[in-house]
């Protein structure tokens, strides 16, 4: 691990940009951004955050970002894939993030066709297998519920994916924390076990 953030101060710091956020005390970043050196020379985010896809999520606003500051990988239905795996490792290995957090949220269209089930052409329906785990988990079909499970999930199965992953995790510098995206009122519920 690099000299990054320790996961409990990044943690922190995702919550103190959420609380902005829910606040509407956001900083304007990302409206005042102008490309600099620093940035030209390469990229310290201090979290990784694993999303949806889904348009009304949007990482950098939720937490009250700048460029720079968080390594997004977004996919529908915030999936453990070999995509976002392989995203996830380059994070942790080659640019020292000690925290990742698997972001479901309020409503998900990716869970709801999971739970939905048919038949949704080939490529759909391999993305939507990686849901799966989750619905059979699940105690009701409730599309939030099955989405707080899934993230639950994703972690586990990106850690048992991953010898980067598992092996930062085991010498206590990496931690994933599931998240959850409420749409209606901004707020993101960090399901820390």
């Amino acid at each position: 691990m690099s000299d990054n953030l320790s996961w409990e101060s990044a943690l922190n710091k995702l919550k103190e940009g959420n609380s902005n956020f829910v606040s509407d005390r956001i900083d304007g970043v990302l409206d005042n951004y102008k490309t600099n050196e620093d940035m030209v020379k390469g990229q310290s985010p201090f979290a990784i955050i694993l999303s949806c896809a889904d348009s009304r999520v949007v990482p950098e606003l939720v937490f009250d970002a700048g460029i720079g500051e968080i390594f997004v990988i977004r996919v529908a239905g915030n999936v453990s894939n070999t995509s976002s795996v392989a995203s996830l490792e380059y994070a942790v290995a080659h640019l020292g993030v000690n925290l990742i957090l698997v972001l479901g949220h309020e409503n998900c269209g990716a869970v709801s066709a999971a739970i939905g089930g048919g038949d949704n052409g080939h490529n759909l329906n391999h993305l939507l297998c990686h849901i799966t785990p989750a619905l059979h988990a699940c105690e009701t079909n409730e599309v939030n519920d099955v989405v707080k499970v899934n993230a639950h999930l994703t972690c586990k199965q990106i850690v048992s994916k991953s010898a980067i992953v598992q092996n930062a995790v085991d010498s206590g510098n990496l931690k994933l924390v599931p998240g959850f995206y409420n749409l209606a009122t901004g707020k993101v519920d960090f399901m820390e076990s």
